[in-house]
């Protein structure tokens, strides 16, 4: 589908991590530590025969990250419906404080999870299945729900990601990038260094490239980082401070939303989109990279470390996260979000409260029983036994 019939801007800033499987590393939305005994979204998963009583306990999953993925897909949710009420300025302020770091949020937690991914043979065919297969499912759908909404002339392109997909191609890129980061000496440098010089030429649209290479670091980020540095942000010093910098971030995004071009926060222009030259942009890109690090770690200073009602929720946010986008765009398409009513504080309100409700609906187990068929299909029968040199297989 060509450039023009995209959304705009402030439609295609999404995000997305997720534990759908048992693999911390087969999804876009990882697992939390060890493996678990369900499958996404609590549906209880069947099990082949395993090893004795004496292989032991089974590790249990951390329900600190999962909590983190649940409260970050409502902000999701709540940002791609403040985004057709900017008129208001309780929701421009919300809007630009909320992307100014959802999406790092997502790709940091999605890097930490994929520490241990290489091109082993499971691992691979779950970045297809989890990945892929979900990418061209969804690709396909949101554009023939736009065709048929009488929005645009029905063209469907894998090389130009539609919508929410563009995530999901870009999780694709840095999976697969991933060996080539666990093995450089200063991989964050790095990844930084690449993402700045993005931004200094066009580089087209095809899959989305500016945000591929412009949000990297924050993958290589996650990538990079170790158990210990999440034990330090739930410590109990660790709340209050955070708590502090996020109504900070929020007061300062009041403070500059007037005079801040919203396009900044979607990490897709060049310098050159941006009416700006590339020393300026490289500096406000430096700027944009560590508040939104700073942000993130303040966001997670305040996710319960323990179980509750929603935690098995975080694990199937990939539900939420593609499945969402149909209800907000309903809106568009039927005219809803041009109601008077939603234009005013109150309103404002009111639809952020419903976003909360449609994000953890989209959670539960009914959703994920009824779409696994597309978000997690098994498909074995496409594979082959894995291939060795000299033609022995696997």
């Amino acid at each position: 589908m060509s450039s023009t019939t995209r959304p705009s801007g402030a439609e295609t800033a999404h995000p997305a991590d997720r534990p759908l499987t048992e693999d911390p590393a087969a999804g876009p939305f990882p697992e939390a530590p060890g493996p678990s005994p369900e499958a996404p979204g609590g549906v209880p998963q069947a099990r082949g025969p395993g090893p004795g009583p004496e292989a032991g306990p089974r590790k249990q999953r951390d329900p600190f990250f999962d909590n983190a993925k649940y409260f970050a897909i409502l902000l999701v949710v709540a940002g791609h419906s403040l985004a057709n009420l900017l008129n208001v300025p309780l929701a421009k302020g919300l809007y630009l404080f909320v992307y100014m770091f959802h999406m790092p949020l997502f790709i940091v937690i999605t890097g930490y999870f994929s520490r241990n991914w290489t091109f082993a043979g499971g691992k691979a065919r779950k970045l297809i299945t989890n990945v892929g297969v979900p990418y061209v499912v969804f690709e396909f759908a949101y554009s023939l729900y736009d065709w048929l909404a009488g929005r645009n002339e029905l063209e469907i392109s894998l090389l130009n990601p539609y919508y929410l997909t563009w995530f999901l191609c870009a999780l694709f890129m840095w999976r697969l990038s991933t060996p080539v980061w666990q093995q450089i000496r200063w991989p964050l440098a790095v990844a930084v260094g690449f993402a700045l010089l993005s931004y200094m030429s066009d580089l087209g649209g095809t899959f989305d490239i500016h945000r591929v290479l412009g949000l990297l670091p924050f993958y290589v980020l996650g990538l990079t980082l170790k158990p210990h540095h999440f034990e330090l942000l739930k410590k109990p010093v660790a709340r209050p401070i955070g708590a502090v910098v996020l109504a900070a971030g929020l007061g300062g995004s009041y403070l500059v939303m007037d005079r801040m071009a919203r396009n900044w926060i979607y990490w897709k222009h060049a310098h050159f989109e941006m009416g700006v030259g590339n020393f300026t942009g490289t500096l406000m890109r430096l700027a944009m990279f560590v508040c939104a690090t700073v942000l993130v770690a303040a966001f997670l200073t305040q996710i319960p470390r323990r179980r509750h009602w929603f935690t098995g929720l975080g694990a199937a946010t990939l539900y939420a996260y593609l499945l969402h986008g149909f209800v907000t765009r309903l809106l568009q398409f039927t005219g809803w979000w041009d109601s008077a009513w939603m234009h005013t504080v109150p309103g404002v309100v009111i639809v952020l409260g419903g976003a909360l409700a449609v994000g953890t609906a989209l959670c539960t187990r009914p959703v994920v029983r009824s779409m696994s068929w597309a978000l997690e299909p098994k498909m074995t029968w496409i594979f082959t036994p894995l291939r060795r040199p000299g033609g022995r297989m696997r």
